[in-house]
């Protein structure tokens, strides 16, 4: 009997839960649109049956299989420049006829030209006309060797502008408590060829044991590459005697303030020059390297060592006189500018 009862509630219950499953499958369908319909893959996805070629980068790279468009030269130009692709660039073009004409001194209309005329002339000499000068005594020692002890120099100076200088340059040595033995003095007029070189020409006047000469002179003297100081000059004497001399030399900071310079000098002659005890060709050589300390850039004491010696007839010369043709000497002094 329990069991029939069991049965007829069982069946009761069918149709209602029936019932209940439509109305949430109804809910469903109305929730989702798509909901009955077969999706097609191909509308949802755009790479639907293409065959997408592997690339380096893996299935995940989203440009692989495709060819990416090209930007032209000019694009990119243009996109660097900050311009739009297609926008021409803004016309060149020269000024106007209206910024060419007018005074050539427009401040004279408001301050007057007789007060304007002083200002521009300073405005000139301050940028490029300036006037100034230097004298450099390059070398001013005692020398010391075999033999009398004596004493030489070398100095330089000029004055003027940027372009053109009055320059004059001297030179000499002795022994000490004796005349000069050999002296000249240099006067110039300078003319800049660049930033680092100068034409120099003038006149020079040597004295000394032996008979004065008088030259005409032309050289350069100027700043090398690699900051060697270098000078080269042509000299004709009133007798007609032709020389010539190169000169070079370079400093080497080893501190701040210690300086090693070394020197070298040539002198050369077209001809004999019996009575100033000239030779030929190669007459001397001279190389030196003094070492220095800057306490100041104005003034610096060294010491150093030169060896000079002569060549062809200028050595016979000297044999001839008792003096020998070369050898070292100890070099102590100053140098210093202002």
């Amino acid at each position: 009997m329990k069991y029939l009862l069991s049965l007829l509630l069982a069946a009761a219950a069918t149709p209602a839960l029936g019932q209940h499953n439509h109305a949430a499958a109804e809910q469903l369908v109305t929730a989702d649109p798509h909901a009955g319909h077969q999706m097609d893959e191909e509308a949802d996805d755009p790479h639907a049956g293409h065959d997408m070629p592997q690339s380096p980068s893996g299935p995940s790279d989203p440009h692989a299989g495709h060819q990416m468009p090209s930007t032209s030269a000019t694009d990119a130009h243009r996109a660097h420049a900050g311009h739009e692709p297609g926008i021409p660039d803004p016309p060149v073009a020269p000024p106007s006829a209206a910024a060419l004409r007018g005074p050539d001194h427009a401040a004279d209309a408001i301050f007057g030209a007789q007060a304007m005329a002083p200002a521009r002339e300073t405005v000139r000499k301050e940028h490029g006309d300036i006037k100034s000068g230097m004298i450099l005594i390059d070398q001013l020692e005692a020398v010391m060797g075999k033999g009398k002890d004596g004493y030489a120099w070398e100095a330089q100076g000029w004055y003027g502008g940027d372009i053109d200088r009055l320059w004059f340059k001297t030179e000499g040595e002795s022994s000490f408590g004796e005349s000069p033995e050999r002296a000249e003095v240099q006067a110039l007029w300078s003319r800049a060829l660049d930033p680092w070189w100068n034409l120099q020409a003038g006149i020079r006047q040597d004295f000394g044991a032996g008979p004065d000469r008088t030259y005409a002179v032309v050289g350069v003297q100027g700043l090398a590459p690699y900051w060697f100081e270098m000078g080269g000059a042509l000299f004709l004497s009133d007798k007609g005697d032709f020389t010539a001399r190169i000169e070079a030399e370079y400093d080497q900071r080893l501190t701040q303030k210690l300086i090693l310079q070394p020197a070298a000098e040539l002198n050369f002659s077209a001809q004999d020059v019996p009575e100033l005890g000239i030779g030929s060709g190669l007459s001397t050589a001279e190389l030196g390297l003094r070492l220095r300390y800057q306490f100041v850039p104005e003034f610096a004491p060294y010491v150093g060592v030169r060896y000079e010696r002569a060549f062809g007839d200028t050595a016979d010369f000297r044999r001839a006189r008792d003096e020998k043709a070369g050898g070292w000497n100890f070099l102590i002094g100053i140098r210093s500018w202002f």
